[in-house]
């Protein structure tokens, strides 16, 4: 029987679980190679092997540039071409397919309910319509939320194999040896720190199957929380989508965010503090036309500052770095707590930066003076430690969810920006009352769920 032969294009994360859920046992196909996108460095030139492959691979899968495809599919005889990233335009999807077709392949995305896993417990997902709206702070909010109202939490993190794949297969964080023992990036740090803070489990990796079933085992509820702006890889009982009203449209324009609005049980616009009331509208407009039975609710993300005062002080910012980066943003809190908190001098890392940080930094000339946290291995976290002490600041303005000096020897003092969700009174009704429903009381039914030990989203 001859097999299909498939290119997935990814970036090391929803490519594989692709891969994991629809190819990997199926005798009719045949997984000739991954294609990388730029997002992420480093992936290209390594394999998907073949203790992760399956039978069906005894050689693993290779992982190739994007910039390849077209040979690939002339040397492999490619009949299918798979997208599996995210964060990307509906244009550049298109672009992808374009390719593809004039290469004589068909070209497909897979949906929901081929990719979904089916949890034994409630599932609560989080996902956005861009990366850096708001998702990880609602995670932390909603676990927090469910753990008051008596539910052991156990988050599930969307996958950032960096790394050895193999090693990586099911990643359990309780401890901050394990991050220590996983040999985690400053990007995985970001979003497992503030979990491990909480006292909270977290799980992470590439086989999803394997964690779901390990993470159900000491689970009351299973918060899923995604990637950029990715749909869940298990199919959720809630499923909450974060619109970021300072990118407005972008929820009509971006891969696959604008699926997470249409699939979203609610829907939090956040950032209505930074936003203006037009860039509330035009969001709170879009959802409308898009899904009309998901509630909107309005939240902020509350500043604070943690370890001294940086009024009049020239400060080196640390942002998120993929919001800066393919998130399209040019600030982040780093900057907004610099001005907000004693008009701080933003020092220019340009002049001090090497390595791949100074060619970030030169893709990237719309950026504010801050440095994208740009961590994805060892070197790059000496490039930033490097620019940040050679710069002439009094001080590092952290804006990333982590204690940079549990990975980095700085020489300056560090303060840090937190940065956590607050829900926001919507608009009144006739008896005075705010019309927007608060995020406990649509919980409520997953309390429900797992007290009667079911999840009805397993059956669907």
């Amino acid at each position: 029987m001859d097999r299909t032969r498939v290119v997935i294009m990814g970036a090391a994360g929803r490519d594989f679980h692709d891969f994991n859920t629809a190819y990997r046992t199926d005798p009719g196909v045949e997984v000739v190679a991954f294609t990388a996108a730029t997002q992420i460095p480093g992936i290209a030139g390594r394999s998907y092997p073949p203790e992760l492959a399956g039978p069906l691979y005894p050689n693993g899968i290779p992982i190739v540039a994007e910039a390849e495809l077209e040979q690939v599919i002339a040397d492999k005889a490619v009949d299918l071409v798979v997208f599996a990233y995210s964060d990307v335009t509906h244009e550049h999807v298109m672009h992808m397919a374009s390719r593809t077709l004039a290469c004589g392949a068909d070209f497909e995305l897979l949906g929901p309910d081929r990719t979904m896993l089916r949890s034994t417990k409630p599932v609560v997902a989080t996902g956005a319509t861009r990366t850096g709206a708001g998702k990880s702070q609602t995670t932390r909010y909603v676990a927090a939320l469910l753990e008051n109202l008596g539910l052991r939490v156990v988050v599930v993190r969307h996958p950032m194999p960096y790394g050895d794949l193999m090693a990586q297969r099911v990643q359990r964080y309780a401890t901050y040896a394990d991050l220590d023992r996983y040999d985690t990036t400053i990007e995985e740090r970001e979003e497992y720190e503030p979990h491990l803070d909480a006292g909270r489990v977290l799980y992470a990796g590439v086989d999803y199957e394997a964690i779901l079933r390990q993470a159900e085992a000491e689970a009351d509820v299973v918060l899923w929380e995604g990637g950029n702006n990715d749909f869940p890889f298990y199919r959720p009982d809630l499923f909450i989508v974060v619109a970021d009203p300072l990118r407005a449209g972008h929820e009509l324009h971006y891969h696959p965010g604008e699926t997470n609005i249409r699939m979203a049980d609610v829907v939090v616009v956040n950032k209505v503090d930074s936003a203006s009331p037009e860039q509330i509208a035009e969001v709170k407009a879009d959802v409308a036309a898009l899904n009309r039975w998901a509630p909107v609710l309005l939240a902020r993300s509350a500043l604070t500052l943690q370890g001294g005062d940086i009024a009049g002080k020239r400060v080196a910012v640390v942002e998120d770095g993929p919001t800066l980066t393919h998130g399209g943003m040019t600030f982040g809190a780093g900057v907004v707590a610099a001005r907000r908190f004693g008009a701080a001098e933003l020092v220019d890392p340009v002049p001090y930066a090497t390595g791949e940080l100074a060619d970030t930094l030169s893709r990237y000339p719309a950026l504010e003076h801050l440095i994208p946290a740009m961590g994805y291995g060892q070197g790059q976290m000496h490039e930033l430690e490097a620019t940040l002490n050679a710069m002439p600041a009094d001080l590092v303005l952290s804006a990333t969810p982590i204690d940079l000096t549990r990975v980095l020897k700085l020489e300056k003092p560090v303060v840090r920006v937190r940065y956590e969700l607050e829900e926001m009174a919507g608009e009144a009704d006739s008896a005075g009352q705010s019309a927007q429903p608060r995020l406990v009381d649509l919980l409520r039914g997953i309390v429900d769920m797992a007290r009667a030990g079911s999840s009805p989203a397993a059956n669907r």
